[in-house]
Parts: structure tokens; sequence; C-alpha cells
């Protein structure tokens, strides 16, 4: 039945004039089959987009021309309904204008146009906004439970703004609820992407099937102010280049050609009236083809995608100072973090650095600790003891080790055969194991219901966020050590 619903799906995209090269497939039955095709990547984001031949860096993939593009202004045009209800309530946020418009289009049923690919969107997701406490609680670190429990007051304030507009357009009783809000607002957070004529951006069919990528640290890139136009959450920047007028008259091989230093995957193309996807690096047939849409950490790809990496180079493990250190900084507090090697970022080394040099002789050395270089063998010494300090304070403060974490995540992968035991494990985990059943009403010998099954694809999300988390300090602590042992090193 899923195989059908896609086929169906890529056979009216196929009518909208989608197509993965630059001349529209017209007659055939699929938009895919020249340089992409949808397959499975179950260790890699699930379906995605494979090569179906080799791609070269540069090369148009994927072209979705604007018609096809859903957007706030588009839905709202198609429903004179939705536009007087929504003209009435002028403060509402651009996201929440979209994600109304969503929730009014799938109202709609087989009615609505946009059926064959409204029917195709996840049922679920998992964002941090529709974390519960207990998930919630499984982050263990102060910061991650923070955001979350921020992200989850959002998302119920939003929708509370936008219930008397919803009220107004009369939709069935499951649509004006919290979950299908959440829903709704998750679909435009993690699936959308930037057009410069709505601050929401649009949904993008086929163009959403791309798997994330952490972006590629180029040099050029990193250096080039061009650059500091990033992503949005949710969303795809995209930088025109000097050739794009004169686009739709190059050969392939000339696109391919001024394409090949592109600061972005994909963004909408003035020239062909199309958002377009470029491959960003080379890829032999059956790799999965993925974008980089941003610079995120673990904690940020959950709360606006629902997902996080393994191995993310962009994740950091943030550290607070002692309050007579601030004064110390010149930088913002999100630059002092532990990077996901173990290494202190930049400016909390530097800030270190000074704070640990006694208070007559900061003046005189300010500069070389700012300048991010070496003060003195003691120095160092006081350095690497106060972060390693640090990163242990903040693993002492979590009811559960690193290891047990990993024992966790392997009892988690096994609860669908859960037989109603707990069995013997460490008293953290334990009592863990023991507050999921009892929140979600597992009782012995019975099976676990729906809801529990997406509580424990949330509870797993956490433990595997604060694992890797704990990962950053231990890895630090090891990387201190090294240096106490050798402060020149």
């Amino acid at each position: 039945m899923e195989d059908e619903n896609l086929e169906s799906f890529l056979r009216w995209a196929t009518s909208l004039g989608i197509a993965d090269s630059l001349i529209s497939h017209g007659s055939f039955s699929s938009c895919l089959g020249n340089s992409l095709r949808v397959s499975h990547f179950p260790d890699a984001g699930g379906r995605g987009l494979a090569a179906t031949r080799v791609l070269r860096k540069g090369e148009l993939v994927l072209r979705v021309p604007k018609a096809a593009l859903i957007t706030s202004d588009r839905l709202i045009s198609e429903d004179h309904k939705l536009s007087a209800a929504l003209g009435k309530y002028p403060l509402l946020f651009s996201t929440q204008i979209l994600s109304i418009s969503l929730l009014n289009e799938v109202n709609k049923g087989r009615n609505s146009r946009w059926y064959p690919y409204l029917k195709q969107l996840p049922q679920s997701y998992d964002l941090l906004a529709s974390f519960g406490q207990f998930e919630i609680e499984a982050f263990q670190i102060d910061d991650a439970i923070w955001t979350a429990e921020k992200a989850v007051q959002k998302g119920k304030m939003e929708w509370k703004e936008a219930t008397p507009v919803i009220c107004d357009l009369c939709l069935k009783p499951q649509f004006t609820t919290l979950s299908a809000w959440l829903w709704a607002s998750a679909t435009i957070s993690s699936r959308t992407m930037h057009i410069s004529w709505d601050a929401a951006g649009c949904l993008c069919p086929v163009g959403d099937f791309f798997n994330y990528a952490p972006p590629e640290e180029d040099p050029y890139h990193m250096n080039n102010p061009k650059s500091s136009d990033a992503a949005d959450a949710g969303s795809f920047s995209h930088t025109t280049s000097a050739c794009e007028a004169d686009r739709t008259e190059n050969s392939t091989e000339e696109l391919y050609d001024a394409n090949t230093d592109r600061l972005v995957d994909a963004g909408y193309d003035e020239a062909l009236a199309s958002y377009c996807f470029y491959a960003k690096r080379n890829y032999e047939r059956g790799d999965q083809v993925l974008l980089s849409y941003g610079t995120y950490t673990n904690l940020e790809l959950l709360e606006h995608y629902g997902f996080l990496l393994q191995e993310n180079p962009n994740d950091k493990a943030f550290i607070s100072l002692e309050p007579e250190m601030y004064s110390l900084c010149s930088w913002p507090k999100d630059s002092l973090y532990i990077s996901y090697n173990g290494r202190p970022s930049f400016s909390l080394l530097s800030t270190v650095r000074l704070w640990a040099t006694p208070v007559s002789k900061r003046r005189s050395v300010k500069h070389i600790a700012y300048s991010g270089k070496h003060i003195s063998n003691e120095n160092e010494v006081a350095a690497m003891q106060w972060i390693a300090k640090k990163c242990r304070a903040l693993l002492s403060c979590c009811s559960t080790s690193i290891d047990e974490d990993a024992l966790l995540l392997q009892i988690i992968d096994k609860f669908q055969d859960y037989n109603g035991e707990v069995g013997s494990s460490p008293p953290g985990l334990h009592n863990e194991i023991r507050a999921f059943l009892e929140r979600n009403h597992v009782m012995s010998g019975e099976q676990l219901s729906a809801k529990a099954r997406r509580s424990i694809c949330k509870w797993k999300l956490a433990v595997q966020w604060r694992h890797r988390y704990k990962r950053v300090l231990t890895d630090c602590i090891l990387y201190c050590s090294r240096l106490l042992d050798n402060p020149r090193c």
C-alpha cells in the first residue's frame, strides 16, 4: 500500500512539472529516475533519495516549479473562507498562518488539490514541542531540559493564539486539538524551505525527501563574508551566482561548471522559476544524496527537525562560567562550549586562561589570552584543571553514567518485546525504566500502546542526546588530562 501511494504521489508530482533533470519528464510515470530515486536508509534518516547514476558536485539534481510549491499565499488565494478567517486576526506569525492553512487543507481530505502530497506526510514527529515531562526529564542536563520545556510552552501558546481562527474555519474536531496543531507546526518547522516572499517558507513536494548532512568544513565557506547567509530553522538559504540570469540557455555541462562552488545546496531560482537542488559533493550510484540546511547542534536538530546525528561535527556542550569570570569574557555566552571532539572553544579557553592569571598581571597578558596563545605552563595547568573540574561536575549531576546510558539504549531497543518485567539493572536505570512504565500505564503482560511506543521513540532520542553530550564532556576531560601531563603539547 505504501509503494502504491508513493507511485501515485510521484505521478502527481510529474504532472506538476517536478523533475530530476533540466527537462520535465512530461508523460513519464515518475518525476524521478534520471538522477534520483526514492530509497530507504534505515541507519541514515529512513526514507531518502539515492543517486541513480554518478552525480558531480554542483550538478542540478531536482527542480520543483513555483506552481508546485505550497505557500500560505497560494492556499489562502484558493480558499475564500480561509482568507476571511485569517483576515480577522492580523497579528499571527507567518508560521502560524501556514500551520493553520495546512490544517485547513488536510481537513478537506480528497477534495484538496494537494491531497497526494498531504497523505504521504509523516503521521507524527519527534520535535521537542511534542515531548512529555518524562521524556524531557530524560535529558538530565539543565540546558536541554530548559530548551525542551520552552519549546513545549511555545507550542501551546501558539495553538491558543491560533484557536479562534481554527474555530472560525469549523474544522473537524480532530484537527482542532493541540496534538493536531503540534503536527502541523512540526511539518512547517521540519519540512519548509526558504523563499524570499514568505518568512514561513514553503512546502516543496519531493524536495523534502532529502535527508540532512551537516555542512562541510570548507575554509572558503568559513571565511567568505557571503557565507553568513545561514539557513533559518527548517529552511534553506540561497545565494545567487553571477551567471544565473543566463542559466536557461546553458547546457548541462555549463550549468555544472557554474555551480561547483555554490554556497548552498538548494534555493529558489528566478531564472528557472523553480526551486532547484544541487549536489553538494560527488556521489556514486546508490549513495544517499543529502542536503545541508544549516549548522545545528544535536539539541537544535531535535528542536526544529526531530532527529539527531550520532556524529555531528557541529555539536557542542555549553559551559557556564563562574560569576566573576564573565567580566573577563568579551564573547557571547553561546561561544563558550566544548566542541564535539572534546576540545574547548577558542572563546572558552581564552577566557579561562585570562581568569587563571593573577589579577595584577591580567592587563599585561590580556592580548596574549585573546589571541589564543599559551601564556605559561602554570597558567595552562590551572586552565585545564578548571575546565576538567567543570566537566566532572556536570557529569556528577546526572543520575546515570555514560556506560549506563549505553546499556539503557540497548534495553530501549528491546522494548518491542517487553514482557512486563523490569529485570536487573543499575539503580538509576531501574528507576528510569520504572518511571516510563508508570507514566505510560504499562502493566505486566500487556502490549505497549501506540502512545507508549511514541514515548519510547522520544525517550530514546533524549537518552541518545545525553549519551553523546556526556561523551563530549568525557573526551574533554581526557584532552585536559593529556595537556596536564604535558602543558606544552
